[in-house]
């Protein structure tokens, strides 16, 4: 298979670098470069993803009859390279690429018409509930309940690790409409005001002094049905699909390299044990990105897809805090600065202690232990592998 893009692919290519070099500003650019967590900020975020819906290009990854250009799986992969190359924000995925294909793939018409406009011009900030405390990696015994009450469910429970529920006005989640049934059979997926009465947030700050996270509390909070997703029941075969775009909706390898040659730029030529970790790093990269744009080519000439495709996440999340860990290494002292002030792009911050690049490496390093957890476990990521391409 030759991996060499066709003309066509190339003038994509430079179509979207010249966009990118015209739009994308020096401020959203350090914005994105000076963020610590795994999606940009919404001061950060709305600009951007307005700059993208003029454009016609924010949600890239949806078909036409949807609304999206229908870009080819390498054209996807192209933007999202180009995108990572320019140091573009990482815009939140929760309304983007979760709920967003759900509304148009399982949602009624009313639905449809009423929330995907507002989840593109950025009236709507989603956050996504959910695991619970005791229902992460076994997400069927959640015990969040929903009990019919007229045209409305009344919800009473706990979603926990909900990233950016702060800023968020809507919330999806599971819930449990029927206790008897079996696990997966009695759960159903609701769309929430955050506004609601009985709703509250609370902060889960991370080891890095980060607020991405947090605990939402639902106490007989009013949803109407009119606000269910599909079937009473059917959501657990709602959530599967979410899932598989949480778990591959993405190309990571882009990203890596980018960032690795970014953190190279900052701290300059490495020596020793250091720069033999540097290449390492930058081959297994590498190998992801061509691996992934391959898997791209082969599913865009109609091949179906391989277990080869449940591995890119594993290896992203290693590779990730491989990266987060050079940079703490690398920069030495610097590395280890954790001011407590946030945004580090703020004007709050405090001056960096070497080069502005170290001064959220720290931040970086403790949250990207989370790679490894959120989006399905590398354990979890291990055991689909052993099934689905092992057979044991």
């Amino acid at each position: 298979m030759s991996l060499a893009l066709p003309p066509e692919a190339l003038r994509f290519r430079d179509e979207v670098r010249a966009f990118l070099d015209e739009h994308l500003s020096a401020d959203l650019r350090r914005g994105a470069a000076l963020t610590s967590g795994v999606f940009a900020e919404p001061d950060i975020a709305r600009p951007w993803q307005a700059i993208l819906e003029t454009r016609g290009w924010l949600v890239y990854h949806w078909p036409v009859a949807a609304g999206g250009p229908g870009w080819s799986r390498v054209q996807r992969w192209i933007f999202e390279k180009e995108c990572a190359e320019a140091g573009a924000p990482a815009l939140p995925g929760m309304g983007l690429k979760l709920v967003g294909p759900v509304l148009y793939s399982f949602g009624d018409d009313a639905q449809k018409a009423d929330y995907l406009p507002r989840l593109r011009s950025g009236e709507d900030f989603w956050a996504q509930g959910f695991s619970e405390p005791g229902s992460g990696s076994d997400l069927a015994s959640l015990r969040t309940r929903a009990v019919r009450d007229g045209d409305d469910y009344l919800v009473t429970g706990q979603k926990i690790w909900t990233t950016q529920a702060h800023h968020a006005n809507r919330l999806f989640a599971l819930v449990r409409t029927n206790p008897e049934a079996k696990p997966q059979a009695g759960i159903s997926f609701l769309l929430i005001d955050m506004a609601s009465p009985g709703v509250t947030v609370r902060p889960i700050l991370s080891a890095s002094g980060d607020h991405e996270l947090n605990e939402v509390f639902l106490d007989a909070v009013r949803v109407p049905v009119a606000n269910r997703i599909g079937e009473e029941g059917q959501g657990w075969t709602i959530a599967k699909f979410l899932l598989e775009n949480e778990r591959g909706g993405s190309s990571f390898g882009p990203g890596l390299v980018a960032d690795l040659r970014r953190l190279l730029d900052a701290t300059g030529p490495l020596k020793g044990e250091l720069a033999t970790r540097a290449i390492r790093l930058s081959l297994d990269a590498r190998a992801l990105e061509t691996t992934e744009l391959r898997t791209a080519i082969e599913l865009d000439a109609g091949a179906p897809p391989t277990p080869r495709s449940l591995i890119t996440k594993l290896v992203a999340s290693e590779i990730r805090q491989g990266i987060d860990e050079l940079a703490v290494d690398a920069f030495g002292p610097a590395g280890l600065q954790l001011p407590a002030e946030r945004p580090f792009y703020g004007p709050g911050m405090p001056a960096p202690i070497g080069p502005q690049a170290a001064q959220p490496a720290a931040a970086r390093y403790l949250n990207s232990r989370a790679w490894t957890i959120f989006g399905g476990t590398s354990e979890i990521q291990l055991t689909l592998i052993a099934k689905a391409a092992v057979g044991l």
